[in-house]
C-alpha cells in the first residue's frame, strides 16, 4: 500500500498561483497511476486530472485544462498539481489518490489510496 499525504494549500487570490505536493510513502509509488479530485461543500467530489505512471498520460476536468498542471517525480515519491489563474470556483478541499491497477484513470472509484486532503481557498 501507499500512504499519501498534501500539502501547499491555503488562501489566494483570485488569477493568483498556487502549487500543490502528495508525498508518498512506499516502494510502488512508481508504478502507481496518480490523480488530484477536489470536493467543495455541498458537492460531489469531481476529478480534477491524473497521470499514467510514466507521465505520458494526463487527462484534464474541462473546468481546469490550461490553467493547472499535474507533474510527478518517481524519484523523489512526490506528486504535484501547479494551479495558476485561479478562481473563486476552484475552491475546494483537493485530495491526491493512489491507482495501482489502471494505466490511467479518471474515475474516484478506482482509486484504491487517498490522501487526507489540502484546503485550496480562492478569494475574489
Amino acid at each position: 500500500q501507499v500512504q499519501l499525504v498534501e500539502s501547499g494549500g491555503g488562501l489566494v487570490q483570485a488569477g493568483g498561483s498556487l502549487r500543490l505536493s502528495c508525498a508518498a510513502s512506499g516502494r510502488t509509488f512508481s508504478r502507481y497511476a496518480m490523480g488530484w479530485f477536489r470536493q467543495a461543500p455541498g458537492k460531489a467530489r469531481e476529478f480534477v486530472a491524473a497521470i499514467s505512471w510514466n507521465g505520458g498520460s494526463t487527462p484534464y476536468a474541462d473546468s481546469v485544462k490550461g490553467r493547472f498542471t499535474i507533474s510527478r517525480d518517481n524519484a523523489k515519491n512526490t506528486l504535484y498539481l501547479q494551479m495558476n489563474n485561479l478562481k473563486p470556483e476552484d475552491t475546494a478541499v483537493y485530495y491526491c489518490a493512489a491507482d495501482q491497477t489502471h494505466f490511467i484513470s479518471i474515475w474516484d472509484n478506482e482509486y484504491d489510496n487517498w490522501g487526507q486532503g489540502t484546503q485550496v481557498t480562492v478569494a475574489s
